[in-house]
Protein backbone atom coordinates (compact mmCIF):
# COMPACT_ATOMS: atom_id res chain seq x y z
CA UNK A 1 0.00 0.00 0.00
CA UNK A 2 1.18 3.47 -1.15
CA UNK A 3 -0.24 6.82 0.52
CA UNK A 4 0.54 10.24 -1.74
CA UNK A 5 0.31 13.65 -0.51
CA UNK A 6 0.65 16.52 -2.87
CA UNK A 7 1.97 19.92 -1.93
CA UNK A 8 3.51 22.76 -3.60
CA UNK A 9 0.62 24.05 -5.56
CA UNK A 10 -0.70 27.65 -5.72
CA UNK A 11 -0.86 30.90 -8.11
CA UNK A 12 1.79 32.31 -10.04
CA UNK A 13 2.34 34.41 -13.04
CA UNK A 14 2.43 33.53 -16.69
CA UNK A 15 6.57 32.45 -16.53
CA UNK A 16 7.00 31.79 -13.22
CA UNK A 17 7.88 28.66 -11.38
CA UNK A 18 6.71 26.07 -8.99
CA UNK A 19 7.85 23.14 -7.44
CA UNK A 20 5.10 20.40 -6.64
CA UNK A 21 6.07 17.86 -4.06
CA UNK A 22 4.60 14.22 -3.84
CA UNK A 23 5.63 12.44 -0.43
CA UNK A 24 4.66 8.89 0.18
CA UNK A 25 4.65 6.31 2.14
CA UNK A 26 4.77 2.50 2.39
CA UNK A 27 7.50 -0.18 1.76
CA UNK A 28 6.68 -0.23 -2.36
CA UNK A 29 7.40 3.27 -3.12
CA UNK A 30 10.78 2.80 -3.59
CA UNK A 31 10.18 0.15 -6.40
CA UNK A 32 7.41 2.27 -8.06
CA UNK A 33 7.25 4.09 -10.87
CA UNK A 34 5.86 7.58 -10.05
CA UNK A 35 3.83 9.75 -12.90
CA UNK A 36 2.54 13.56 -12.14
CA UNK A 37 -1.20 14.00 -13.96
CA UNK A 38 -3.33 16.97 -14.28
CA UNK A 39 -6.89 17.83 -14.57
CA UNK A 40 -8.51 21.00 -15.72
CA UNK A 41 -12.50 21.33 -15.46
CA UNK A 42 -14.32 20.07 -17.91
CA UNK A 43 -11.04 18.00 -19.21
CA UNK A 44 -10.19 14.16 -18.86
CA UNK A 45 -6.79 13.85 -16.94
CA UNK A 46 -4.07 14.28 -18.91
CA UNK A 47 -0.30 12.46 -18.35
CA UNK A 48 2.86 15.15 -17.67
CA UNK A 49 5.67 13.38 -16.40
CA UNK A 50 6.97 10.06 -14.99
CA UNK A 51 9.75 8.84 -13.12
CA UNK A 52 11.29 5.07 -12.76
CA UNK A 53 11.94 3.66 -9.65
CA UNK A 54 15.08 4.31 -9.17
CA UNK A 55 15.08 7.37 -11.25
CA UNK A 56 17.03 6.39 -13.96
CA UNK A 57 14.54 6.91 -16.64
CA UNK A 58 12.10 9.95 -17.26
CA UNK A 59 9.35 10.66 -19.56
CA UNK A 60 7.57 13.68 -20.58
CA UNK A 61 3.84 15.29 -22.62
CA UNK A 62 5.36 17.17 -25.47
CA UNK A 63 3.16 20.15 -24.23
CA UNK A 64 5.86 20.32 -20.85
CA UNK A 65 9.13 19.02 -22.56
CA UNK A 66 11.71 21.20 -21.79
CA UNK A 67 9.84 23.39 -18.67
CA UNK A 68 8.92 21.05 -16.46
CA UNK A 69 11.52 18.29 -14.67
CA UNK A 70 11.06 15.27 -12.54
CA UNK A 71 13.19 14.00 -10.39
CA UNK A 72 12.88 11.99 -6.73
CA UNK A 73 14.49 11.45 -3.69
CA UNK A 74 13.91 7.62 -2.55
CA UNK A 75 15.24 8.58 0.72
CA UNK A 76 12.73 10.97 1.79
CA UNK A 77 10.20 9.18 -0.22
CA UNK A 78 9.53 12.25 -2.34
CA UNK A 79 8.91 13.08 -5.95
CA UNK A 80 9.45 16.42 -7.24
CA UNK A 81 8.21 18.59 -10.24
CA UNK A 82 9.65 21.53 -10.85
CA UNK A 83 7.68 23.64 -13.80
CA UNK A 84 9.58 26.71 -15.25
CA UNK A 85 8.05 29.30 -17.78
CA UNK A 86 4.76 28.35 -16.58
CA UNK A 87 1.58 29.20 -19.13
CA UNK A 88 -1.68 29.86 -17.95
CA UNK A 89 -2.74 26.44 -19.89
CA UNK A 90 -1.00 24.74 -17.48
CA UNK A 91 -3.78 25.55 -14.72
CA UNK A 92 -4.97 21.95 -13.75
CA UNK A 93 -5.37 19.82 -10.24
CA UNK A 94 -2.40 18.10 -10.13
CA UNK A 95 -2.27 14.66 -9.00
CA UNK A 96 0.70 11.96 -8.63
CA UNK A 97 0.57 8.69 -9.26
CA UNK A 98 2.38 5.55 -8.13
CA UNK A 99 2.33 2.28 -9.33
CA UNK A 100 4.38 -0.89 -9.86
CA UNK A 101 3.74 -1.94 -14.05
CA UNK A 102 6.91 0.23 -15.10
CA UNK A 103 7.01 3.53 -16.62
CA UNK A 104 4.05 4.89 -18.47
CA UNK A 105 1.89 7.64 -19.24
CA UNK A 106 -1.58 5.44 -18.94
CA UNK A 107 -3.79 6.06 -16.11
CA UNK A 108 -4.13 2.39 -15.94
CA UNK A 109 -0.69 1.79 -15.20
CA UNK A 110 -0.67 3.80 -11.56
CA UNK A 111 -2.64 2.17 -8.33
CA UNK A 112 -2.12 4.83 -6.47
CA UNK A 113 -3.25 8.14 -6.27
CA UNK A 114 -3.08 11.56 -4.24
CA UNK A 115 -5.38 13.98 -3.91
CA UNK A 116 -4.38 16.60 -6.18
CA UNK A 117 -3.16 19.83 -5.76
CA UNK A 118 -3.95 23.13 -7.46
CA UNK A 119 -1.83 25.05 -9.81
CA UNK A 120 -2.91 28.51 -11.58
CA UNK A 121 -0.84 30.61 -13.69
CA UNK A 122 -2.53 33.97 -14.65
CA UNK A 123 -1.70 35.75 -17.54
Amino acid sequence: QVQLVESGGGLVQAGGSLRLSCAASGRTFSTAAVGWFRQAPGKEREFVAAISAIGRRTYYADSVKGRFTISRDNTKNTVYLQMNSLKPEDTSVYYCAAGLSGLGSRTAQYNYWGQGTQVTVSS
